[in-house]
């Protein structure tokens, strides 16, 4: 057969109408599956490939076209109370960013919240169903709420912001903790630092599958073996997380902070603002005249600390570009091959953080103008 197949060549030797296959093609519901696996597995044999120039098109005019009614797409959460997950600067980004890329695209973002008393996952399912909404975000669980989502998942596109709940395996975009933290420390050694400390609570790095430990340990094999600090772990690596209303259960404990700073003497520490600031002002340690610092969760309004602003806003966009794309194909259920999107972080200079032989120099004029 001499140039592109088309679809209504494989509608003809199909023995179906063109749009048969085109709804075939793309998995729609509406065409029994025995047909669907009959026109795909023609078309295949056919040699059918869809044209790239026209698909861009029909995209086009989508685009164009404004629907009266936006479709309803379902932000999925399952935090201590409804709104607490608005609390969090990581899951209100996360929300933000797949809003607008929502209604961008000719969606409307409702968040539903599991927490509800007596709600179970088969009646949220039920309820998603009845209001005829086929595409699912979930995001914003913790590790109290990790038990696996019992929906009636053949009627569902979904896709997950974040590592929570593990079941079922879903298409996953999350943040890429693990280049986040190789891009810091690569940042920090090319300032002429070697000693190098990770702080961190146990749990925040289980809950990102140890990607945080994984970066930080791979970079520390570029240091010598005697210049190389071990992790100071604090609180469990379990379940357990602390409550975005008490903060200062994530803060490091003080006399295990003040042992480790001595036996190790770090030059520099990596770690998030809120884990060790207030240890370091009670222990009377400058930043960066005592110890430089680097955040791995930096914020835009932070300009003073260098460190890494993980790209929460775009992970949140991404998701729902991902689950456009899964709709758009009358893709739903459970994938039979999970994929997972990471994004990256954006590094950012900062004052916290300065060369290391210029914090020297600094040092040495300090220490002759004040040699008490």
């Amino acid at each position: 057969m001499n140039g592109r197949v088309t679809q209504a060549e494989v509608a003809k030797r199909a023995n179906v109408h063109v749009t048969t296959v085109s709804l075939a093609l793309r998995n729609h519901a509406s065409i029994p599956p025995s047909t669907r696996t009959r026109i795909q597995a023609l078309a295949e044999k056919m040699g059918y490939r869809p044209d790239p120039a026209l698909r861009a098109l029909m995209a086009y005019r989508s685009r164009l076209r404004q629907p009266l009614n936006a479709t309803t797409l379902a932000y999925v959460n399952n935090w201590p109370s409804q709104w607490g997950w608005k609390e969090s600067p990581a899951h209100f980004a996360f929300f933000a960013g797949a809003s607008a890329k929502a209604a961008q695209l000719g969606y409307q973002l409702e968040p539903f919240w599991l927490g509800e008393a007596g709600l179970s996952h088969r009646r949220m399912s039920d309820i998603l169903v009845a209001r005829g909404i086929a595409g699912l975000v979930i995001a914003s669980h913790t590790w109290q709420s990790a038990e696996k989502l019992q929906f009636e998942w053949s009627r569902f596109s979904a896709v997950k912001i974040d590592f929570i709940p593990h079941d079922p395996p879903l298409h996953n975009v999350t943040n890429d903790q693990r280049s986040i933290i190789q891009m810091a420390m690569r940042r920090v050694q090319a300032a002429g630092y070697r000693r190098i400390g990770l702080v961190m609570p146990g749990w925040w790095d289980y809950i990102v599958d140890l990607a945080w430990s994984a970066g930080f340990l791979a970079e520390q094999q570029s240091i010598p073996p005697a210049q190389r600090i071990p992790i100071l772990y604090y609180a469990e690596q379990t379940l357990r997380r602390p409550s975005a209303e008490d903060p200062a259960e994530a803060l490091v404990p003080k006399a295990k902070f003040e042992t480790w700073l001595q036996r190790y003497r770090p030059q520099v520490l990596i770690s998030y603002r809120p884990f060790v600031q207030a240890r370091l002002v009670e222990l009377g340690l400058r930043v960066p005249d005592d110890i430089a610092f680097v955040d791995v969760f930096r914020l835009d309004d932070d300009h003073a600390t260098a460190g890494v602003r993980q790209n929460c806003r775009r992970v949140g966009e991404v998701a729902i570009e991902t689950l456009a794309s899964q709709l758009a194909q009358n893709n739903y259920g459970i994938p039979v091959f999970q994929t997972t999107t990471l994004v990256e972080g954006t590094w950012f200079d900062g004052a916290s953080l300065p060369p290391a032989d210029q914090l020297t120099r600094q040092r040495r004029r300090a220490r002759a103008d004040h040699p008490a």
